[in-house]
C-alpha cells in the first residue's frame, strides 16, 4: 500500500477516524470519495473539505451500496482502494432478549454484514487494478473483550479473522488486504469518548498511521503502539490481567477507552 497516487472509498466516513483518514491521504496526495448515509453531512463535507469527493451510501442496505458502487466507479473508474471504515458500537444488557437482541442484529448488520458487502460490490474492479487495497477496520477489541460491547467485540475478531482470510484467497491476485487496529480514539463513538483522557487523540492517531503506511508498505496489520497493550494481551501471556484492567474502569471511562473503530 503506498501512501499517495491513489484513489480510495471510504465509506462511513462523515466523522471521525474516517473523516480525519480521508483528510489526510488527500492532503498526501490521494483521489479521495467519502461515503455516507446522510447528504447534509456530505455537502458539509464538500464544503469545508473541496477536495474530496461524496457519494450516499447506507452500508446496511444492499441496493445502496450497489447504487453507490456503481455511481463511484462510473467517476473514478481508476479506483484502487476501499477503505471499509462504517461501524457503530453500543452497549448491551445480555441478562434479558429484549435489552440486547435487537441492538446486536444492528451491529452485525452494520459492522459485518456492512464490509463484507462492500467488498462484496468492489472485489471484482479492485482485481483488475495493479496495486489494489482493500483496508478492513478491526478493533483492540477483537482480542480483548470488552464486558459492556459484546456484540461489538464479536464482529470486530470476526472482521479481523475475515482480513485473514481473505488475504488468503486473494494472495493470487493483485489486491492487498490490510487490517486497520485502532485502540481508544477520540471520537464520537461511544458518550464522553471525544474527550476521555484515556482515549488517544484523533490527530495523533491518524497521523501514526500514516507513517507506518510510509514505514512499511507492505504491513498486513496497521497496529499503532497504544493498541498493542490489547493487541498482544494472549501472546505476552498476560490476557486474564489485560481483561481485569480494561473492565475495571467507571462505566463512562470504560465506554470512552474502548476503542473507536
Amino acid at each position: 500500500m503506498q501512501i499517495t497516487g491513489n484513489t480510495v472509498f471510504i465509506p462511513g466516513a462523515t466523522s471521525g477516524i474516517g473523516l480525519a483518514l480521508a483528510v489526510s491521504l488527500s492532503e498526501r496526495g490521494n483521489t479521495v470519495i467519502v461515503g455516507g448515509r446522510r447528504s447534509e453531512l456530505l455537502a458539509r463535507i464538500r464544503e469545508q473539505h473541496p477536495g474530496l469527493d461524496t457519494v450516499q451510501v447506507d452500508t446496511t442496505n444492499k441496493q445502496s451500496i450497489a447504487a453507490a458502487a456503481e455511481s463511484v466507479l462510473a467517476a473514478h473508474p481508476d479506483l484502487n482502494m476501499l477503505i471499509a471504515m462504517a461501524g457503530i458500537m453500543r452497549t448491551e444488557d445480555w441478562h434479558a432478549p429484549a435489552t440486547f437482541v435487537e441492538t446486536a442484529e444492528a451491529t452485525v448488520e452494520t459492522n459485518l454484514l456492512g464490509p463484507i458487502r462492500l467488498i462484496g460490490a468492489f472485489i471484482e474492479h479492485l482485481q483488475s487494478r495493479p496495486d489494489a487495497v482493500i483496508m478492513t477496520v478491526s478493533s483492540g477489541l477483537a482480542f480483548v473483550p470488552l464486558r459492556v460491547t459484546p456484540t461489538y467485540n464479536a464482529t470486530k475478531a470476526a472482521i479481523h479473522q475475515l482480513s485473514e482470510s481473505i488475504r488468503l484467497q486473494l494472495a493470487d491476485t493483485s489486491v492487498q488486504v490490510v487490517e486497520l487496529v485502532p485502540p481508544a480514539v477520540r471520537t464520537s463513538l461511544m458518550p464522553g469518548q471525544e474527550t476521555s483522557p484515556i482515549a488517544m487523540p484523533l490527530d495523533e492517531f491518524v497521523a501514526e498511521v500514516v507513517q507506518l503506511i510510509e514505514q512499511n508498505p507492505d504491513a498486513r496489520e496497521l497496529q499503532v503502539q497504544r493498541v498493542g497493550f490489547l493487541r498482544h494481551a494472549e501472546s505476552r501471556g498476560d490476557y486474564d490481567t489485560v481483561v481485569a484492567t480494561l473492565n475495571a474502569q467507571d462505566p463512562h471511562a470504560r465506554h470512552a477507552g474502548a476503542d473507536a473503530a
